[in-house]
């Protein structure tokens, strides 16, 4: 298992708060091994950031609801997102893995439901279980009846090489990262172009997310910003917004998540905007 960094574990106030009701789409829990166990050949793991410390970051940062995206680092066995959404209430909704749907009964898929969970994550390779064409294009099936969205982690190299069995779907697709586009690239990045095309189609939502790992110039990551705002200007109504802590599989130290929060001020200078972003979009797509 490879060592990455941890969180910054002394989150500070943001410049302002985000408005009344603002949205976490994505951040991750973990927990002890005794209680949740790490699949084997897992990428990584990170115990010590529970449910509790991420409530406490949300308190300082200014945030009432998120949601809790299952880490690979548990396959099929969401034990930890079962418990995460007990203990932060009905203001919380979960993000499966999509392997869950390939290795677990239907009476576990309808107590993850039950639970709050509204959506499956296909995760990027090497992260964890695999899964063939086979096995996607029943997961889908199983989304659709489910009524949840499918959520998509691109390659470090950019959403572009593995969208193609995701196109065209029925259900909501959200593209976490911006996809993760080339900022030296520009408007010729391949993933860039997909999402803004699939963003146009309608369908579509993306994760005004990860700009501190996008960047190719580091801080202050102004290089991200005309990829944001790009999206922005195509999907306004379906930008969303994620701290992604504890940022796992960080080979540098992970910002605190203040500055994290203070990128995306940036994208979104107005208000009514940010009102979207962080309280309207996620209320429509997360069903609070």
């Amino acid at each position: 298992m490879a060592a990455y960094l941890p969180f910054d574990p002394n989150p500070r106030t943001p410049s302002k708060m985000p408005p009344p009701l603002a949205c976490d789409s994505q951040f991750h829990v973990f927990g002890p091994a005794e209680r949740y166990p790490v699949l084997p050949g897992a990428a990584y793991e990170m115990p010590n950031a529970t449910i509790e410390l991420a409530l406490r970051l949300h308190s300082i940062l200014g945030f009432t609801r998120g949601v809790i995206v299952q880490a690979t680092t548990y396959g099929a066995d969401h034990q930890v997102i079962l418990d995460g959404l007990a203990a932060a209430g009905p203001s919380y909704r979960g993000c499966a893995n999509a392997v869950v749907l390939k290795e677990r009964d239907d009476a576990y898929i309808a107590k993850l439901h039950d639970a709050g969970v509204r959506g499956a994550r296909f995760s990027r390779a090497g992260l964890g279980p695999s899964m063939d064409a086979n096995d996607v294009e029943r997961a889908l099936a199983r989304v659709k009846e489910l009524g949840w969205y499918v959520k998509l982690q691109p390659e470090p190299g950019g959403i572009a090489s593995t969208i193609e069995p995701f196109r065209r779907l029925s259900v909501p697709v959200v593209i976490d990262h911006m996809g993760r586009p080339d900022p030296e690239a520009g408007d010729a990045d391949p993933s860039l172009q997909v999402v803004l095309q699939m963003l146009l189609e309608g369908n579509t939502w993306t994760m005004l997310s990860l700009g501190e790992k996008i960047t190719k110039a580091g801080r202050p990551w102004d290089d991200v910003l005309p990829i944001a705002h790009r999206m922005l200007e195509v999907a306004p109504d379906r930008c969303l917004w994620g701290s992604d802590w504890p940022h796992p599989v960080s080979p540098k130290q992970p910002p605190n998540d203040a500055d994290l929060l203070e990128l995306l001020y940036r994208y979104v200078p107005d208000q009514a905007l940010l009102q979207r972003v962080l309280v309207d979009n996620p209320a429509e797509l997360f069903g609070f």
